[in-house]
């Protein structure tokens, strides 16, 4: 059963800008390390930024918090599975609100799709429960 869905639409150039600007303090309030140390590796560092700028955006709706009620930047990570795959890592009040949201007998899934056409970065997620 579905139990969340999000989308984000991010303009690369705001994240180009606010790198530019702010420098680490724009990427450490926002990105885990990970995170941080995947999109620095890139040629293109603000698309990769963007994408997971728009991939927190729509987790945090699909959560149905936003960025509030104990959920932050840094409690939602852009990670990729073993297949390459990206989904999401939670931690914190992302986490308590993401197993707060799971019905009992249940485990939650989060789908991420990531994709850019500059100047646009786009992210949908969807959160998933199945049977445990």
């Amino acid at each position: 059963m579905i139990l969340g869905i999000g989308s984000d639409l991010c303009d690369i150039r705001r994240i180009e800008k606010s790198i530019e600007r702010f420098g680490d303090r724009f990427t450490h309030r926002i990105y885990t390390e990970g995170e941080r140390a995947r999109s620095d590796r890139r040629a293109a560092r603000a698309p990769s930024y963007a994408r997971r700028f728009a991939a927190k955006e729509a987790c945090a709706k699909a959560l149905g918090t936003g960025l509030s009620q104990g959920v932050f930047w840094r409690d939602m990570e852009v990670v990729n599975l073993p297949s390459g795959r990206p989904t999401m890592r939670l931690t914190g009040g992302a986490l308590e609100r993401l197993q707060a949201m799971t019905p009992p007998g249940h485990r939650a899934i989060v789908h991420v799709s990531l994709t850019d056409d500059p100047p646009l970065a786009q992210a949908f997620v969807i959160i998933e429960a199945i049977p445990a």
